[in-house]
């Protein structure tokens, strides 16, 4: 039996065992990011004496409660903000039977760079420890704090802070039973647009051997330009300069109220689309984009796995009632948003998908413009190297819910992914996952095939190359189509 007292670098940490795993909450993986400390590089943690508590969960990032129309994702999102400073913390789950060298998943939470934390209970990660891997869910800065681009701090603090957890995994995670050299971090939404940019950053190599990326983009980065926009409504909605100093003495609860005002910022520019098209006001900072960057060769260790869901934009229209009612003008809205020839967009993708209703072809050029591009752009960018492999999947299960609506939506392979899918809250006319039961062989399925991937680097099927382009298609049947789509693919490059 692996015990429930494990001494870490900072000191003793006593968790608590349920079933057949062992689970350590609220464990400090960097210093808590108070006053200007907020718009500083993570920070080791003070040692502690004696054993701390991690038996419960602790203090989440600063955030707003979101809801998202007439869907409940409470359990992506969470209960809102659990308040605290000490924060930047891991939750691990791992086999209470003990265990050597086994194979670690650290999972970056989605939310827009807004919202999320380990306490989401979609993010519970006893199915992954249940099945011999050790599950690391990590706290990361989120919002004005973690991602505002001020003048004065360092960019993509969120992301630092992820790297700051990858270095904690490093020293610490033998001690509870996992294997410091096979680390797959993986990653959905936002998260995985994080991951995309942890592959690109040379700092980064030797951290972790594989990585998935979720309905991310790896070309989800806003330039230097573009950031700008956001810190001077940032600055104009606090009455403060620009820069961090101004910043470091306003109170969490302003910077929050503030993050939450800053909606409908055009940030489009001459050589520029705006990647979230209006969705987000945060994401990384980079003037590179991350699948340009990898394809000069960082990332190039690292097997990655990487894939959209069917129908993401349905998860923006469907639950708020703008999915039905799409109209002609619309989809051209839509597309003048997302790419710089909107009329030879719309053409592509109707002649691609003949048949399709307006909802349908606004819903798909919006899931491309946020994930599909910038996800085949990373795979292709990353299957350009030899020596390591790339994967590419299409999550196509469609959800019930809403009517019979809101079908193989973002966020929709999260439960298959982490085991969870026939938990209540999940199932229900409102809920994500529908009315009835999900089908728990599919779960059971996609649970396996990423611990697959996480042990061996490749989780069943062709790879991906730019030749080919062989793709999993994930629904009750799994079934590998090569290039599907190739008009669409090919216009957005």
């Amino acid at each position: 039996m692996g015990n429930l007292v494990v001494t870490t670098a900072q000191g003793a940490v006593r968790g608590l065992l349920r079933g057949a795993v062992r689970t350590f909450m609220n464990i400090p993986y960097a210093a808590p990011p108070r006053g200007a400390g907020r718009f500083a590089p993570p920070q080791p943690h003070e040692p502690w004496d004696g054993v701390r508590d991690a038996t419960t969960p602790g203090p989440n990032a600063p955030q707003s409660e979101r809801r998202l129309g007439n869907v409940d994702m409470s359990p992506y999102f969470g209960a809102g903000w659990s308040r605290g400073d000490d924060y930047l913390t891991v939750t691990v789950n791992t086999p209470a039977a003990g265990g050597d060298a086994l194979p670690v998943m650290v999972f970056v939470h989605g939310g827009g760079f807004v919202a999320g934390s380990t306490r989401s209970p979609m993010y519970d990660g006893s199915a992954f420890a249940r099945d011999g891997v050790v599950l690391v869910t990590l706290n990361y800065r989120l919002g004005i704090a973690g991602f505002l681009d001020l003048p004065g701090a360092p960019p993509n603090r969120g992301l630092l802070d992820v790297l700051a957890a990858l270095r904690w995994v490093q020293r610490n995670i033998a001690a509870f039973g996992g294997d410091p050299g096979n680390v797959t971090l993986f990653g959905q939404s936002a998260g995985a647009t994080i991951v995309g940019g942890v592959l690109a950053t040379p700092s980064a190599a030797g951290l972790f051997r594989r990585a998935i990326v979720q309905s991310g983009s790896g070309l989800g980065a806003f330039s230097t330009e573009q950031a700008a926009r956001v810190t001077k409504a940032a600055a104009d909605v606090l009455g403060v300069e620009p820069h961090a100093d101004a910043f470091a003495g306003i109170p969490d609860e302003r910077l929050v109220e503030a993050a939450s005002q800053l909606a409908g910022i055009d940030l489009r520019t001459e050589t520029r689309t705006d990647p979230l098209i209006g969705l987000s006001p945060f994401s990384l900072v980079l003037d590179t984009q991350p699948a340009e960057a990898v394809t000069a060769g960082p990332g190039a260790g690292v097997d990655l796995l990487v894939g959209t869901n069917a129908e993401e934009g349905n998860l923006y229209l469907v639950p708020v009632g703008t999915y039905a009612t799409s109209t002609a003008a619309d989809v051209h809205a839509t597309a003048a948003r997302s790419h710089p020839s909107p009329e030879r967009l719309v053409e592509t993708y109707r002649r691609s998908r003949p048949g399709a209703s307006y909802a349908e072809l606004r819903s798909a050029i919006m899931g491309d413009a946020l994930f599909g591009a910038g996800s085949r752009a990373l795979a292709a960018a990353h299957a350009a190297h030899p020596g390591s492999g790339t994967y590419v999947y299409e999550f196509a299960w469609r959800s019930k819910a809403l009517d019979g609506e809101l079908g193989a939506a973002h966020a929709v392979e999260v439960p298959f992914v982490f085991d969870l899918a026939h938990r209540p809250e999940l199932n229900g006319p409102n809920a994500l996952l529908g009315p009835g039961q999900a089908p728990a062989d599919l779960a059971t399925r996609v649970h396996e095939t990423w611990i697959r991937f996480a042990r061996t680097g490749d989780p069943g099927w062709t790879p991906y190359d730019t030749g080919r382009r062989a793709t999993m298609r994930i629904d009750t049947e799994w079934t590998q189509h090569d290039d599907p789509r190739p008009e669409e693919r090919e216009i957005w490059t």
